[in-house]
């Protein structure tokens, strides 16, 4: 897909700042890759020293069983971040990532029963992950160096 394809068609109502968004666009989507990433990382940090202590919380919610989904809840979040902010494996790292935040949103709206006002930030970085899943990595990003994405 070409910049060109990724941008809403259309004059500009200030032309002027063309040049600026043009030559800002990958460094905006790098940006947002690499801060969504580590956030995750920085978010799975804490689960990852302590990576079964999240067992009772995820059998409550019927992910049998509770210690194997609290691994993969940890090593998605922790790893996943840090594959999504180095721009490596990024579809399936943002994929998986998306997977937990959707489930988080579940947890939140429907079994805490706080709606969307507690499932808000899940809500918001799934739609992040969703987009890495359909856009993949930039340029800048150990995807492109190695010359091959998913």
């Amino acid at each position: 897909m070409t910049d060109e394809n990724a941008r809403p068609s259309g004059k500009l109502i200030v032309p002027a700042m063309g040049g600026l968004y043009s030559g800002a666009h990958d460094f905006a989507e790098t940006l947002l890759r690499v801060v969504a990433g580590l956030a995750l990382a920085v978010h799975g940090s804490a689960k990852i020293t302590d990576p079964f202590g999240a067992a009772g919380m995820v059998e409550s919610l019927g992910f049998h069983p509770g210690e194997l989904w609290s691994l993969l809840l940890s090593c998605t979040e922790f790893f996943g971040g840090i594959l999504i902010a180095a721009g490596l494996f990024t579809r399936p790292a943002a994929f998986a990532g998306m997977i937990v935040l959707l489930v988080t949103v579940w947890f939140h709206w429907i079994t805490q029963g706080q709606g969307y006002m507690g499932a808000e930030k899940s809500i918001l970085w799934a739609a992040i992950l969703f987009f890495f899943v359909i856009r993949g990595a930039n340029r800048h990003s150990v995807d492109a160096r190695i010359g091959r994405q998913f």
